[in-house]
Formats: C-alpha cells, structure tokens, sequence
C-alpha cells in the first residue's frame, strides 16, 4: 500500500510539475505521511530523483516541439548548477528562516502581478537582444538555481515568472525553458543526496516511472493547449505555493 500510495502521488507531481512546476507540493507530503520516521534528507533525495527523469522527459518534449533559445540557456545552464552548488553551501552556514517567512509574501506579489497584467506571457515576444537575453537568462539561472540550492519551493514558478516578466516569453516557452534550467539545479543538489547516502533506490525505480508516465501526459496537454492552459495551471500552482508555504512557516512550524 506505502508502495501504491507514492507510485501515485509521483505520477500526480510528474503530471502538474510539466506544465508548470510545483510537483513537489504532491509528491514530497505524500512521502513525509508515508515514511514519517526517515531521514528528511533520504526523502528529498528520492523525490529528487524521480523528478529529474520526469523533468527531463518533459524538457526532451518540449524541445522537439517549441523553438528553445540554446544559446541563452546552455550558459544559463551552467550557471544555474553552480548557483545550486552555492546555495547549498550556504545552507549550511545559515538558517533559511528567513526565506521561509519572507517567502508567501513574494509569492503573492507573483500571483498579484500575473493576475492584474492578464494579457502578459499571453504572446511569445522576446524583447530583448541576443547579448542581452544570454546575459538575464544566465543571471536568473544563477540566482533562481541558487535559491533552489539554498530553499527550494516555488523554484519552477519563479524560472517561468522571470521569463515571461523579463524576457518577454510566453508561458508556454517559459515553461518549455524553466523544465531544463530546473533540471540543471535539481541534479546539482542529487550529487550531494547521492554523495551522503540519502537515497533509496528500490523505491526510486518505481515514482521515477510514474514520474515520467505523468510528465508525458502533462507535457502533451501543454503544448496542444498552449500558453493561456499553462497561464492557469501556473496561477493554481502559485496559490496553492502561497498556502503550503504560509502553513509551513506560520501555523506548523
């Protein structure tokens, strides 16, 4: 039954996460419920490596259908891990206390913005230069991976925020862009999990393929809906992000 229970929640967190982000908020308290007495570590490890595959099976699909800006994000890329490397580093010569409490609120300026600007991430018109886009992109992957490292939730929502907002994206591309720029902070912050020992890789095999069983349904809804389905999801997701993490920060802990 724990087997069946986070097979399930996986292919739920695969399926939400390759839209727009946010499969975490399934699949990691579906595994806290399941296994309350392991290390958080080995949990975090084990959803990081059944997300990477289910990212990476979305990012592989989206690639061959939406037109990816490879020359702003193979240097966003690189800079997206050492900005995780960094960020977990950090961790552990600071609390991030602070992120936790300051994090609904800038949450909700996000889900504020997008819902009053209801026209923008609607039409895919980057608007910046080539130079310039390399250089935003690569600054974003550096910090946005580097909170990943350092805190993690809403990581996915903030990479396609960034994008629409800054480089003029739609949410669809921003979307299709934010699935590898996640993938290279994610595998940054498994090295260290695999390192330590905080992995179970029986359990691994089984969410992974459910994973990626629900990234490619997610990814197939996304691309025949465009970018107003994915403007949706992503306002979902956010909300629900705003509640999970007040919860956390103000009334559980």
């Amino acid at each position: 039954m724990e087997l069946i229970t986070v097979t399930v929640a996986s292919f739920l967190a695969g399926f939400v996460d390759a839209i727009v982000g946010g499969g975490g908020l399934i699949l990691v308290p579906a595994m806290f419920a399941v296994f309350p007495t392991a290390h958080p570590a080995t949990l975090f490890g084990v959803n990081k490596s059944a997300s990477m595959w289910g990212t990476a099976a979305a990012a592989w699909q989206y690639a061959h259908r939406v037109r990816m800006p490879w020359r702003s994000l193979l240097p966003a890329l690189l800079l997206a891990v050492m900005g995780s490397f960094l960020g977990a580093w950090a961790v552990t010569q600071v609390s991030p206390d602070g992120f936790r409490k300051a994090l609904p609120f800038v949450l909700l300026a996000v889900f504020v913005y997008t819902l009053a600007k209801k026209d923008m991430g609607r039409d895919h018109a980057p608007r910046l230069s080539a130079r310039q886009e390399r250089v935003v992109m690569g600054l974003l992957g550096f910090v946005i991976g580097g909170y990943d490292g350092f805190f993690g939730p809403g990581t996915g929502s903030f990479f396609i925020f960034a994008m629409v907002r800054f480089l003029g994206f739609d949410f669809l591309h921003a979307s299709a862009s934010a699935k590898l720029l996640n993938l290279a902070s994610n595998m940054a912050a498994l090295v260290l999990f695999i390192a330590t020992g905080h992995i179970w890789w029986h359990l691994v095999v089984f969410i992974a393929i459910a994973n990626v069983a629900g990234s490619l349904i997610g990814t197939r809804l996304a691309l025949r809906h465009g970018s107003g389905f994915v403007r949706i999801a992503f306002m979902l997701v956010v909300a629900a992000l705003i509640a999970k993490t007040a919860w956390d920060a103000y009334v559980s802990g």
